[in-house]
Formats: structure tokens, C-alpha cells, sequence
């Protein structure tokens, strides 16, 4: 990736502390592209030779480029998730400690690694429901400042704990306020409100998270690193944006589809396990005036990339990686695969994606598990 891209990605992940303004970025920079946007709850008029997109719950995006000479065309989809790990306000988020101390009570979304949130500057962000006399209006919030912190314990006092301990609901709480006349209730969306400019009372409900304010760095001798929060998957998610924009095949449809809830599996309406991908392709095959056979035909000879992050070899933990099958940092491009279908690349698969890659002089790594060691997945 050169670095050029690299700093055009960690400034869309600046600005997208939330899968929701993933969503919206993506938005902006198809819209920048003469993309159209379709709404699921109106009529599609679709045309062959334009670009379209669509959205559900605002945190899942699939946009599509319909060639202009498709006949016996086929679908080719490149996949990604819009959401990483991180924490999630509680309705009644406020816990006062001793009437000096204001925490905010949390649940952890995805899976993370606990001991990267401990003392690091973090903020809130997310979308919020306001009640207006017209009905209820949703909007977009990031605190703009260092506003929360979850202190560890001095190493005296914890020297006999372990880290594998942490308790998301007792050392994973954050810390944001030392006093409030009244105990902090409502602490939260009084702050919200103040962003917004708006009462606190006409907020009724919110989908708040907290975000990692530690700037993405590019590091290293010779500037070979970078370093970033949210990487898994919206490194993926915006690469994949920009090829799918650059690429054209006259021929067939081209997908890009980024799905919410990858990191806690997937199964929700948004999810990649929802009916979202396949009510969109029967939709386009449907508007284009095609049949219900056409579409089985097309999705037959169609092909999807899985964009999602792999595990690089490690320096510190040879030990960890698989004998033959591992990845170094800026060594090329990964295909995971799996036996156990965490990662669904198979011989059929694998051997189109190589030839793409050998065709255009892309450098290739493969990468498995230790046959003793449970991996990851992805998206469902």
C-alpha cells in the first residue's frame, strides 16, 4: 500500500469512529463519484451503464456498477465489515463512586484486546434520537476531545493479578467526570445535548460507543509501519472502496458490500447473514427486467472476495505461526484458508484470485492456522 493511500485511509478512519460514519464517509465518496442513492422503502429504476448504492440501519453500505453490455452477466463482489471493537454505552450509563467520582457503565462489543483501552484518551461517538413534534430524527455525534480514560491499577496493587482477569464490568469502566452536583444523572447526554445544540430532554434514545483518540501514525527506520486504531476491518473496507470505484467491467455487475455486525456475528437485519446482500442482487436482477432463472445463472457464475484482515507473523512469537503458512507485513496481499471453513477459500477459489494477482504482478502470501491453535473468522 503506498503511503499516499495509507494516509488517505487513517484520516477516513479519524473521521469514522463509528460504523455509522464509516457508512457516511462511504457515502460522501461514492456520491463524489456520481454514484446514485436508492432507499430500500421506495421503487428502484434502474439502468444498465450507472452506479448505484444503498444502505440499511446506516451501517451497512452496498453500492453497485451495472455494465453496460451485461447479457449472461454475473455478480463480482468484494465484502468487508464497517464495525470493530470496542466499547458500548449503557441506557443508564452514570455510576457514581463515593459522590466523587462519575464512571460510565459499558458492555464490550467484538473481540478485543483488553489491555490496548486501558489509559489511553478516549472519547464517545455514535448516532442519537431526537424526539421532535413531526416524529423522531436521527443524527450523527463524535465528542471532538479527550473526554474519558479506563485507569489501570498501579503495578504495587496489582503486581499478584493477571491480566487475563480484567472484567469488562469492573476494571474495563471508564472514568469521566471527578464531581457532579447531582451524582452525574444524566450526565451523558447533557454532553450530547451541548454538541448537538440541542435540550437534553428531546434526546430519546442513542446508539453510543467509545472511540480510540490515539492519532494513526506511520513509523518504522524507513517508514514501513503504520499503526492505527479500527484497521480490522476498515483498512479493508476502504481499500476495497477505492478499487471497486476504479475498476470496471462492462460485462457484469461489480458489488462492493461493508456489513455491520461482523465482529459479534453477523446475525442481525444489517449483518452479513441478513437478507440485505440477496434482497439487493434479486432486486437488480429483477428491475433490469430479468427472470428468476437469469439470477440463479448469475449468481452461479458469480465470485466474491472475502476483504477482511489477516494475522501477521509475529517477531516476538515464531512459535505461534503455522510452519509453512504465514504472513509478513508488506509482504503482498493474504488468502486465508481453513479447513474448518473459518476462512472459505478453497482450490477453485484460490486458483482465480492467484491468477489475478500473477496477471497484474501482485505479490502473494498465504496464511493458515497452527492446526492446534482456533482461529478467527469473518464476516458471516
Amino acid at each position: 500500500m503506498s503511503k499516499e493511500i495509507v494516509k488517505k485511509l487513517i484520516n477516513f478512519i479519524k473521521d469514522s469512529p463509528t460504523c455509522f460514519h464509516a457508512v457516511k464517509n462511504m457515502k460522501n465518496i461514492l456520491k463524489s463519484e456520481n454514484f446514485i442513492e436508492l432507499l430500500e422503502g421506495q421503487t428502484w429504476k434502474l439502468e444498465k451503464g450507472k452506479n448505484y448504492f444503498v444502505t440499511r440501519n446506516n451501517s451497512s453500505i452496498i453500492a453497485f456498477k451495472i455494465g453496460e453490455d451485461i447479457k449472461n452477466y454475473s455478480f463480482n463482489i468484494v465484502a468487508s465489515h464497517t464495525d470493530s471493537p470496542t466499547f458500548k454505552l449503557k441506557e443508564n450509563a452514570e455510576i457514581s463512586v463515593d459522590n466523587k467520582y462519575i464512571k460510565l457503565n459499558t458492555e464490550g462489543y467484538g473481540g478485543m484486546i483488553v489491555s490496548s483501552w486501558f489509559d489511553k484518551p478516549l472519547s464517545l461517538a455514535g448516532r442519537v434520537f431526537i424526539n421532535r413534534p413531526d416524529g423522531i430524527f436521527s443524527t450523527l455525534v463524535k465528542i471532538d476531545k479527550d473526554l474519558l480514560l479506563i485507569p489501570s491499577l498501579a503495578i504495587h496493587i496489582s503486581k499478584d493479578m493477571k491480566a487475563s482477569t480484567d472484567n469488562k464490568q469492573i476494571d474495563l469502566l471508564p472514568l469521566i467526570s471527578q464531581t457532579s452536583k447531582d451524582d452525574g444523572k444524566n450526565l451523558v447526554n447533557k454532553i450530547l445535548a451541548l454538541e448537538l445544540n440541542i435540550d437534553p430532554d428531546d434526546i430519546i434514545s442513542r446508539d453510543i460507543f467509545l472511540y480510540n483518540r490515539t492519532p494513526g501514525t506511520i513509523w518504522g527506520a524507513n517508514e514501513e509501519f503504520f499503526s492505527c486504531p479500527q484497521i480490522d476491518n476498515l483498512e479493508c473496507a476502504f481499500t476495497s472502496l477505492l478499487g471497486f470505484i476504479n475498476g470496471y467491467n462492462s460485462k457484469s455487475i461489480d458489488v462492493y458490500a461493508s456489513f455491520d455486525n461482523e465482529e459479534v456475528g453477523s446475525e442481525t437485519k444489517q449483518g452479513a447473514l441478513s437478507t440485505f446482500l440477496f434482497d439487493v442482487l434479486n432486486r437488480i436482477n429483477e428491475n433490469l427486467s430479468y427472470s428468476k432463472e437469469d439470477y440463479y445463472k448469475a449468481i452461479s457464475s458469480s465470485f466474491m472476495i472475502s476483504a477482511d484482515n489477516a494475522h501477521s507473523f509475529h517477531p516476538n512469537h515464531k512459535e505461534l505461526t503455522d510452519d509453512t503458512n504465514y504472513a509478513y507485513m508488506n509482504g503482498g496481499i493474504v488468502i486465508k484458508s481453513h479447513a474448518g471453513q473459518k476462512y472459505t477459500s478453497d482450490g477453485q477459489s484460490i486458483s482465480v484470485f492467484k491468477k489475478i494477482c500473477k496477471d497484474e504482478n501482485i505479490p502473494l502470501q498465504f496464511f493458515s492456522n497452527r492446526s492446534d491453535k482456533i482461529g478467527g473468522s469473518t464476516h458471516g
